[in-house]
């Protein structure tokens, strides 16, 4: 028995520029992400993975093609009811952390909910601080925390409204191998304790063998599409499909 399916691509087309300058990051994508399971997006630089997750999210608009999140096709709505449902339905963890220096780490965490004027729920919080083990980090500012800690905020805040999907783009790009290893850890718990469903894109096949599934790009094609295995493995398949 097949996962639902919590984000879908249809023929998805992203053209940039026009005329004989034009370049296509993407050139024909259609995916179906399960909800409840963490997918790794890989690619070489230029072969449209963060172009897909930016359509996927809402970020972007296909130039051709479709995109359905959550039941919602996202190609029709205006602007005012496409931040409403990124606001939401979508999480978001960066490169950069984007934690706000004047607020403590709790203030940053529940920052999407305050935006929404909804309160979080006391114990839904008290899971997420006690996760990403920032219990005695609560009060404490961005300056005063590790990357890794930041990261683990950003982490924690993407997942306090509870979205449909979180979107991790290089979620560990700034960080030492024992902080990106715990961001990572707490992504797959998310998905196994909390049910979540998380897309990440990522150059480093050591995050990818996190996830449970393995896209890799090619000139804005699906190269490859399959469990994500080891990070030996997946090494493997990224020689197969080439530069």
């Amino acid at each position: 028995m097949t996962a639902p399916t919590i984000v879908s691509t249809t023929d998805l087309h992203r053209r940039y520029g026009e005329g004989p300058a034009a370049v296509d990051a993407l050139a024909g994508v259609s995916v179906d992400i399960a909800r409840g399971a963490l997918t790794a997006i890989m690619g070489a630089s230029g072969s449209g993975k963060s172009t897909l997750m930016h359509l996927m999210a809402g970020l972007d608009q296909p130039t051709g093609g479709s995109v359905a999140l959550d039941g919602v096709e996202i190609g029709g709505l205006d602007d005012k009811r496409l931040t409403e449902l990124r606001r939401d339905r979508v999480g978001f963890v960066f490169q950069a952390f984007n934690l706000l220096p004047v607020l403590t780490a709790e203030e940053n965490l529940v920052l999407p909910l305050t935006i929404a004027g909804r309160k979080p729920d006391a114990a839904w919080l008290e899971s997420l601080i006690e996760a990403v083990g920032l219990g005695d980090r609560r009060t404490h500012r961005p300056s005063e925390l590790s990357g890794g800690q930041q990261q683990r905020v950003a982490v924690a805040r993407a997942l306090v409204a509870k979205p449909a999907v979180v979107f991790a783009d290089e979620p560990t790009g700034n960080l030492d191998s024992v902080a990106s290893a715990e961001v990572l850890g707490l992504l797959r718990r998310a998905v196994d304790e909390f049910g979540q469903t998380v897309v990440m894109v990522t150059h480093d096949a050591s995050a990818a063998a996190y996830a449970d599934r393995l896209i890799v790009l090619a000139d804005g094609r699906v190269a490859h599409d399959g469990p994500a295995g080891s990070a030996d493995e997946i090494l493997d398949v990224m020689k197969s499909v080439g530069p």
